[in-house]
């Protein structure tokens, strides 16, 4: 397996259903993928298959050339970090706390003074050292995903003093957030695989994707339908098909980026240019 994170064959059934079925994939170190697809198309469920919380029925995950499930807790905390959809708390932590959370299990050997520079670090990255002394319960679902980030970042940075090989797997990270925080998330994962992390995303907007991804995958109905790089991938037909509604594909007027919008909404632009 040439990945960090590489999944051969994963298929993971509940009820009788397969939720993925299949499906082959490598995440590289350095490298930014993105999985995108519908509703309902296995994304969250790969991602959880790929950090090892879901052990596949048929097939094979590998972290670092050895088999996912083989790695000791402790020491798989230490080469991925990984942020989910959604994180309920029934304790009224503090942003601060919530954050400090990345470092547990991992962090005990680093001296405080450094936990603590690692927590201020990490939420400057995110965007929420304000925040730090607010009850995390208080804040707006954007800034609670952008905690969330942050908790995942330190727990990056204090299991490099364990293995400097890792991966950040994100689900839905920007889900909730305004424009400037999706990029800015955004960014700081680009520069996560900048440093040799191996980053992995599962996004909704095709646009973002085209824009960040190295690897470009797309999942419906549990099955990897294309993988490579976006410009390779992206097409009107093949998403057109996976998202069941029709789609265009279309080069930036500002560089050499695509962006992809509802073909009728170029219809209807064409319309309105014409009369």
């Amino acid at each position: 397996m040439s990945g960090f994170l590489s999944a051969r064959g994963a298929s993971y059934h509940r009820r009788g259903r397969a939720l993925v079925d299949a499906v082959s994939i490598d995440v590289q170190l350095g490298r930014v993928a993105i999985v995108v697809g519908p509703n309902g198309a296995g994304k969250s469920t790969l991602l959880r298959l790929l950090s090892g919380e879901l052990t596949p029925t048929a097939g094979a995950i590998c972290c670092d050339g050895a088999a996912i499930d083989r790695a000791p807790p402790w020491l798989l905390a230490c080469k991925r970090a990984v942020m989910t959809q959604s994180a309920q708390l029934s304790f009224p932590f503090t942003v601060y706390e919530v954050t400090r959370l990345g470092l547990d299990g991992i962090g005990k050997g680093l001296p405080a003074h450094r936990r603590d520079q690692l927590v201020a670090q990490c939420l400057t990255a995110a965007d929420v050292l304000p925040l730090a002394p607010r009850r995390y319960d208080t804040l707006s679902g954007g800034e609670q995903r952008r905690v969330q980030f942050a908790r995942a970042l330190v727990q990056l940075e204090a299991g490099r003093s364990v293995s400097e090989r890792q991966a950040l797997l994100l689900d839905e990270p920007v889900a909730n957030l305004d424009l400037r925080h999706q990029l800015a998330l955004l960014d700081a994962a680009r520069a996560a695989a900048s440093r040799g992390v191996a980053v992995l995303v599962v996004l909704h907007d095709l646009t973002l994707a085209a824009r960040y991804a190295d690897t470009l995958a797309v999942m419906r109905d549990g099955v990897l339908v294309a993988s490579g790089a976006p410009g390779a991938v992206l097409s009107g037909d093949l998403l057109s098909e996976a998202f069941g509604i029709a789609l265009a594909v279309t080069a930036s007027l500002a560089d050499d980026g695509l962006f992809v919008t509802p073909s009728r909404w170029i219809k209807e632009e064409l319309h309105r240019s014409n009369s």
